[in-house]
């Protein structure tokens, strides 16, 4: 990771080869695809799992992990044509941290929703005050 002395500015480099990895392994949709696959799934069944998204956001997101690595494309021989999304080795190397950082939301959402809930409380009182 490019980074200067804390304290220092700027602290990540605008180039900072990190940024892009991040940016994609922090979107909601690559969390969520990610907990999918674990095994080999295909495309319809991967959306069936994620209540809201689209085909074309899924579809995105699938190709970006395609493209990092984390993931393996294999179209299947089926009438109809078939796809079929899994993990690479890399991918998998990614479950463990990603798992922690599932388990820490899951454990702390009901909290957080509290402190969000508190937050636009107070920022309504604070608006129609003014």
């Amino acid at each position: 990771m490019t980074t200067t002395a804390p304290g220092s500015s700027p602290r990540f480099v605008a180039d900072c080869p990190t940024r892009p990895i991040l940016d994609q392994v922090a979107d909601k949709w690559t969390m969520m695809a990610l907990t999918v696959l674990e095994e080999p799934t295909r495309f319809n069944e991967i959306r069936r799992q994620l209540e809201g998204v689209t085909q074309r956001v899924l579809t995105q997101t699938l190709r970006r992990l395609e493209r990092n690595g984390l993931v393996v494309r294999r179209v299947l021989e089926t009438s109809p044509v078939g796809v079929e999304y899994s993990l690479t080795p890399l991918g998998e190397s990614f479950r463990e941290p990603f798992t922690r950082l599932y388990e820490w939301a899951l454990a702390h959402s009901d909290e957080i929703q509290e402190f969000q809930r508190a937050f636009d409380a107070r920022n309504a009182q604070a608006t129609s005050a003014n």
